[in-house]
């Protein structure tokens, strides 16, 4: 039988002979497979193909109930301690108010301290796109002003008639 991962386990392992190791991690030699299933059931334990690819293949003599639990405990553990990072958009004009800049400037911080990045787009209407320039000024005004807590993490670039600056946080490792 194969259960999880595949692992087989006991009568599912289909090889002959097997390198056999046993509960305490202890070499035990080559075995054929009826001898390392008899040694496994007299443990009251199970025969698990931990190296299928080896000459001959290893096998390991232990709980495998409590190795799927243990495994599943460390995934666990592992998804736990991933952080999942948000990117959080501010929308900008090219003629942007300085007390309105502020508003989102304030903003792209608040988002930035939490660890989140932060995608900062111009939104170019009618005839402004011939100016490019000062959309690119706003955009490098907001990444200059962030410069302390963030790194540009993508350069500002058109994209339609929108230009994007994408920033992602200082890492203070």
């Amino acid at each position: 039988m194969t259960i999880a991962k595949d692992m087989m386990v006991n009568d599912g392992i289909r090889a002959r002979e097997l390198r056999l190791i046993g509960q305490d991690g202890e070499q035990l030699g080559v075995k054929t497979k009826a001898e390392a299933l008899q040694i496994a059931e007299s443990a009251n334990l199970d025969l698990v193909l931990v190296a299928p690819g080896a000459k001959p293949p290893v096998a390991r003599i232990m709980d495998y109930g409590k190795f799927r639990f243990e495994q599943q405990k460390k995934e666990r553990e592992a998804r736990k301690k991933q952080k999942v990072i948000n990117v959080k958009e501010v929308r900008l004009s090219p003629t942007i108010d300085v007390n309105d800049f502020n508003t989102k400037l304030r903003n792209a911080r608040k988002f930035l301290e939490k660890g989140d990045k932060v995608k900062a787009s111009i939104r170019f209407k009618g005839r402004a796109i011939t100016h490019k320039e000062i959309g690119q000024k706003v955009l490098d005004r907001l990444a200059e002003e962030t410069a302390d807590i963030a790194t540009v993490e993508q350069k500002a670039k058109m994209d339609g008639r929108s230009m994007f600056l994408t920033l992602a946080p200082k890492n203070d490792k």
